[in-house]
């Protein structure tokens, strides 16, 4: 069976942009989709994803769905959707540089603003996905049982009928889901977030940071800030410095760190196995400890 993601790009940009294309070359891929660096006749450079299947094209809807949604807030980075459909999503290219001090903390005061501009409830309008993972994006007006229910249980679920959870595992993450009431701190709005806000889905250039590769969503704004020390963001100290000048943290924000960061860590253990089941759990245990 021919993979759709093979077949001539160039030609189903051109006839989605409305554009002609005069180069379009491979430049590697990620969860199932090829990645390709185009030019348009036009002279415009563009990021091309080209999905292998339907469950890929409707990753690359949400994601369309979530860049735009976030970059109508009009508070930081965002790369312009140039076309999604025809199992294509092209992205305005950024060109790539290195952070320093004074993009972190741009960064950080751009974040903040994203946040403040919010969102109609917790969830989002549109069916999520997480890398290759559906997200589900059930709209509720409670976040303590939507986490529970749309971020943690899903995923604790999937790991154990994968075997990579044992029962006491899960028994383990249901407590947590089960005292979410207790452990989230104080009620915050929803927040406009990007959702799977680690380093590697922030691209600096130009002075600043750009968000990439969102699971956008309304949702707790510690969430971001949780995922973007997970796997340590350059100058994080002064990204924090700067969204806590903005945007003032609730008393107790650290403690809840590793409760924000189980969600992405369930999902490691279902997307690369055994690998991150331990730190799943000793999030679950500093989040109940905290």
């Amino acid at each position: 069976m021919t993979d759709p993601a093979a077949t001539d790009p160039a030609a189903r940009l051109a006839d989605g942009a409305g554009v002609a294309v005069s180069r379009c070359v491979p430049v590697g891929g990620e969860h199932g989709a090829r990645h390709y660096r185009a030019r348009l006749a036009d002279g415009r450079e563009v990021f091309v994803k080209a999905a292998g299947d339907a469950a890929g094209q409707a990753a690359l809807d949400a994601e369309a769905r979530g860049l735009r949604w976030l970059a109508d807030a009009a508070a930081m980075g965002v790369p312009e959707v140039i076309f999604a459909g025809n199992g294509l999503l092209a992205l305005a290219w950024i060109r790539p540089a290195g952070p320093d001090r004074g993009a972190a903390e741009r960064f950080g005061r751009e974040l903040a603003g994203l946040h403040r501009a919010g969102a109609d409830r917790f969830g989002a309008p549109w069916p999520g996905f997480i890398a290759s993972l559906p997200l589900p994006n059930r709209q509720s007006g409670a976040w303590p049982l939507w986490y529970a229910e749309c971020r943690l249980l899903p995923y604790c679920r999937l790991a154990r009928d994968a075997g990579t959870l044992r029962a006491a595992d899960v028994a383990l993450i249901e407590s947590v889901a089960g005292r979410m009431a207790e452990l989230v701190g104080p009620a915050e709005p929803p927040a406009r977030i990007h959702g799977d806000c680690w380093s590697g889905n922030v691209l600096w250039s130009g002075g600043r940071g750009w968000l990439i590769d969102p699971a956008a969503h309304g949702g707790h704004r510690e969430t971001d800030l949780a995922m973007l020390a997970l796997f340590g963001a350059p100058f994080g100290d002064r990204i924090l410095a700067a969204y806590d000048e903005v945007a003032p943290l609730a008393v107790g924000w650290r403690a809840r760190v590793p409760l924000h960061q189980l969600h992405p860590l369930l999902v490691h253990v279902c997307l690369f196995g055994a690998g991150y089941r331990e730190s799943a759990l000793s999030a679950a245990r500093a989040a109940l400890s905290a």
